[in-house]
């Protein structure tokens, strides 16, 4: 068993300013605190957008620790925004595809089961931009997070 101090980790890690859905991986943003089930419990940093993405294996735990974000959401519902601030916890739904949008910062806690799947592309809409279910689309299945 192991415990980790968050606040201490989250301490650790850079603030990656201007994020976007193409931008490369910021590994001084990111930290993989513990293994969970199939994936582990990551914390970030970031300002700007995220990539879209989504968990085929499991929903995903989500909490805002600093700041503030937007969280777009398709789930076979529809769309959902998702005005998250410090302190809020959400569980995106397995398969469901989502992307953050934070212009003036956060910092989450994630619980995410593996693989991820990230639209390598920035688009509106995942699903119409070949997102789908398909092996042919331009989501890139990774057995690591890219936040």
């Amino acid at each position: 068993m192991r415990v980790v101090d968050v606040k201490a980790e989250l301490a650790k890690l850079k603030m990656f300013e201007g994020r976007t859905p193409t931008a490369n991986e910021r590994r001084d943003s990111l930290s993989a605190l513990l293994p969970y089930r199939d994936g582990a419990v990551f914390v970030a940093k970031f300002a700007g957008k995220s990539a879209w993405e989504r968990h085929p294996q499991g929903d995903e735990i989500v909490h805002i620790v600093e700041g503030k974000t937007t969280l777009h959401l398709i789930t076979a519902e529809g769309r959902h925004l998702l005005a998250l601030k410090a302190g809020m916890l959400v569980v995106v739904p397995q398969n469901a595809w989502h992307q953050f949008e934070a212009p003036e910062g956060v910092s989450v806690l994630t619980a995410t089961p593996q693989p991820t799947q990230h639209l390598a592309i920035d688009a509106d809409d995942p699903r119409a931009a070949g997102g789908g279910a398909s092996d042919e689309s331009p989501a890139v299945t990774r057995g690591e997070i890219r936040q």
